[in-house]
Protein backbone atom coordinates (compact mmCIF):
# COMPACT_ATOMS: atom_id res chain seq x y z
CA UNK A 1 0.00 0.00 0.00
CA UNK A 2 1.35 3.35 -0.89
CA UNK A 3 1.19 5.81 1.93
CA UNK A 4 1.05 9.63 0.97
CA UNK A 5 3.11 12.19 2.28
CA UNK A 6 0.76 14.78 2.81
CA UNK A 7 -1.20 13.11 5.26
CA UNK A 8 0.98 12.92 7.76
CA UNK A 9 1.41 16.87 8.71
CA UNK A 10 -2.50 16.63 8.88
CA UNK A 11 -2.17 13.49 11.14
CA UNK A 12 -0.25 15.52 13.31
CA UNK A 13 -2.19 18.65 13.13
CA UNK A 14 -5.48 16.73 14.30
CA UNK A 15 -3.14 15.08 17.38
CA UNK A 16 -1.77 18.23 18.29
CA UNK A 17 -5.26 19.95 18.51
CA UNK A 18 -6.53 16.99 20.55
CA UNK A 19 -3.65 17.42 22.71
CA UNK A 20 -4.36 21.51 22.88
CA UNK A 21 -0.50 21.98 21.62
CA UNK A 22 0.97 23.68 18.92
CA UNK A 23 2.31 21.59 16.26
CA UNK A 24 5.48 22.76 16.53
CA UNK A 25 5.75 21.96 20.26
CA UNK A 26 5.61 18.42 19.07
CA UNK A 27 9.14 18.50 17.66
CA UNK A 28 10.77 20.58 20.74
CA UNK A 29 13.42 18.75 22.26
CA UNK A 30 15.19 19.51 25.78
CA UNK A 31 18.79 21.02 26.02
CA UNK A 32 20.55 19.44 29.02
CA UNK A 33 22.21 21.75 31.58
CA UNK A 34 25.82 22.24 30.90
CA UNK A 35 28.06 21.08 33.76
CA UNK A 36 29.50 24.58 33.85
CA UNK A 37 26.07 25.90 34.55
CA UNK A 38 25.73 23.08 37.28
CA UNK A 39 28.63 24.38 38.80
CA UNK A 40 27.73 28.36 39.11
CA UNK A 41 24.25 26.89 40.36
CA UNK A 42 25.77 25.44 43.02
CA UNK A 43 28.33 28.46 43.80
CA UNK A 44 24.72 30.66 43.55
CA UNK A 45 22.89 28.57 46.04
CA UNK A 46 25.77 28.69 48.16
CA UNK A 47 26.14 32.38 47.66
CA UNK A 48 22.42 33.20 48.19
CA UNK A 49 22.16 30.29 51.57
CA UNK A 50 25.18 32.90 52.94
CA UNK A 51 23.93 36.13 51.87
CA UNK A 52 19.64 35.71 51.10
CA UNK A 53 19.68 39.68 50.46
CA UNK A 54 22.23 39.31 47.67
CA UNK A 55 20.74 40.10 43.93
CA UNK A 56 21.87 39.49 40.83
CA UNK A 57 24.31 42.18 40.75
CA UNK A 58 26.27 40.93 43.71
CA UNK A 59 25.71 37.12 43.18
CA UNK A 60 27.91 38.16 39.89
CA UNK A 61 30.43 40.50 41.68
CA UNK A 62 30.99 37.03 44.37
CA UNK A 63 31.12 34.62 40.90
CA UNK A 64 33.91 37.24 38.80
CA UNK A 65 35.80 37.17 42.83
CA UNK A 66 36.11 33.06 42.75
CA UNK A 67 37.07 33.38 39.67
CA UNK A 68 34.33 32.63 36.93
CA UNK A 69 33.38 34.95 33.80
CA UNK A 70 29.81 35.49 33.97
CA UNK A 71 27.64 38.06 32.94
CA UNK A 72 24.54 39.62 34.94
CA UNK A 73 22.11 38.57 32.72
CA UNK A 74 23.08 34.70 32.88
CA UNK A 75 23.08 34.94 36.65
CA UNK A 76 19.46 35.94 36.04
CA UNK A 77 18.48 33.67 34.72
CA UNK A 78 19.73 30.72 36.41
CA UNK A 79 18.57 32.23 39.67
CA UNK A 80 14.98 32.42 37.79
CA UNK A 81 15.63 28.50 37.10
CA UNK A 82 16.48 27.60 40.36
CA UNK A 83 13.79 29.61 42.12
CA UNK A 84 16.13 32.15 44.11
CA UNK A 85 15.30 35.98 44.64
CA UNK A 86 16.95 38.28 46.92
CA UNK A 87 15.53 39.71 50.36
CA UNK A 88 14.32 43.08 50.56
CA UNK A 89 12.53 45.20 53.19
CA UNK A 90 9.20 46.98 52.31
CA UNK A 91 8.46 50.54 53.10
CA UNK A 92 7.82 49.29 56.74
CA UNK A 93 11.00 47.61 57.43
CA UNK A 94 9.59 43.88 56.97
CA UNK A 95 11.83 41.64 55.00
CA UNK A 96 10.10 39.79 52.52
CA UNK A 97 11.21 38.07 49.09
CA UNK A 98 10.64 39.68 45.96
CA UNK A 99 8.21 39.07 44.19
Amino acid sequence: MIERQHELPRMLSGQSRMLGLSRSSLYYKAVAVSARDVELMRHIDEIHLKYPFYGSRRIRDELLYLGYKVGRGHVITLMKKMGIEALYADDFGAVKAAS
